[in-house]
């Protein structure tokens, strides 16, 4: 278990609320910066915000009430929340079926893992009846979402550490019958690095990972140069929006990524570097964003 709990990080989810898309939005719609909060701040809660809390940490992040009121209702519709009352008073709360997606969350962006050249691989290999072809489309995408590369059309690969995801993702989403699952070495080694730039569309992530570094990199030097003074609800606040806006960026990135061994990456890989600000920020936002978010919380029980 790690130490602080996470966003949900399902494939699946993720991608409708992003329009459909695997790619991260520059721009987070209003709807992932909910589901980010509730993962950060509303499962330490009973897993319910009140909505007058909900509002006040959407008005921090730069959206109306009205924005926040009207995705609340598509994510009412999706089955991510629910209504109920806390306290005597209205509130939203995730939907419990959801919890096990959270913790796959936690261990996915609090718990990252790079495989090593002498780990094994994992094949994927799937067969689907002609009657059913659009579960093919089906696993394509949910396997291109969770960081597996493909072989060929029917066969898919990802460094041997990610069974057990992979594995939980197929049996949430009834599809683990059509699949046969296999470790195994790749025998002439000396072609892997070239193989896997085949395998994986590596300069579509590299970019995503070189965008994130534009955005987030000016943030951790801003807050580095703050160093000590950066204390008080005015700073708790600032570091509250920028946290959010980090986690929601960044928690689709663990995903995508299949944390393939260094050696079989290319030269200066974004992703490493990104990897080093996002831990940095979180080490520096984490604390005084909580603080925040149970200053409003506390004000709205009394």
């Amino acid at each position: 278990m790690v130490e602080d709990p996470a966003p949900p990080l399902d494939a699946e989810l993720d991608a409708e609320l992003a329009g459909g898309s695997a790619v991260p939005r520059l721009t987070p719609r209003h709807q992932q910066l909910i589901v980010t909060i509730y993962g950060l701040y509303g499962r330490s809660n009973g897993g319910a915000l009140p909505v007058s809390v909900l509002i006040s940490m959407l008005d921090d992040l730069g959206v109306e009430s009205s924005g926040v009121r009207s995705s609340v209702s598509r994510l009412k519709r999706r089955g991510v929340l629910e209504s109920v009352k806390q306290g005597g008073v209205a509130a939203y709360r995730l939907a419990p079926n959801l919890e096990d997606v959270f913790q796959e969350g936690d261990r996915r962006i609090f718990s990252p893992r790079r495989a090593t050249a002498a780990d094994r691989w994992l094949l994927i290999a799937f067969s689907v009846p002609e009657s059913q072809r659009h579960l093919r489309h089906q696993l394509r995408s949910m396997l291109t979402r969770m960081g597996f590369g493909s072989v060929t059309p029917g066969l898919w690969i990802a460094p041997g550490n990610t069974y057990e995801d992979i594995r939980h993702q197929l049996e949430r989403t009834g599809l683990t019958e059509y699949v046969e699952f296999f470790k195994a070495e790749h025998l002439t080694a000396e072609d892997v690095k070239d193989k896997v730039s085949r395998w994986w569309d590596l300069p579509a992530l590299e970019s995503l990972y070189a965008e994130f570094i534009d955005r987030f990199a000016p943030v951790l030097e801003r807050w580095e140069s703050a160093g000590s003074s950066a204390s008080g609800p005015d700073a708790d606040r600032a570091a509250f929006a920028d946290y959010v806006q980090l986690l929601t960026q960044w928690r689709r990135l663990p995903y995508l990524d299949p944390g393939l061994p260094e050696e079989f990456l290319p030269p200066g890989w974004h992703g490493l570097t990104a990897e080093r600000i996002f831990a940095e920020l979180h080490r520096l936002l984490n604390g005084p964003a909580r603080q925040h978010a149970e200053r409003l919380l506390g004000a709205s029980a009394k």
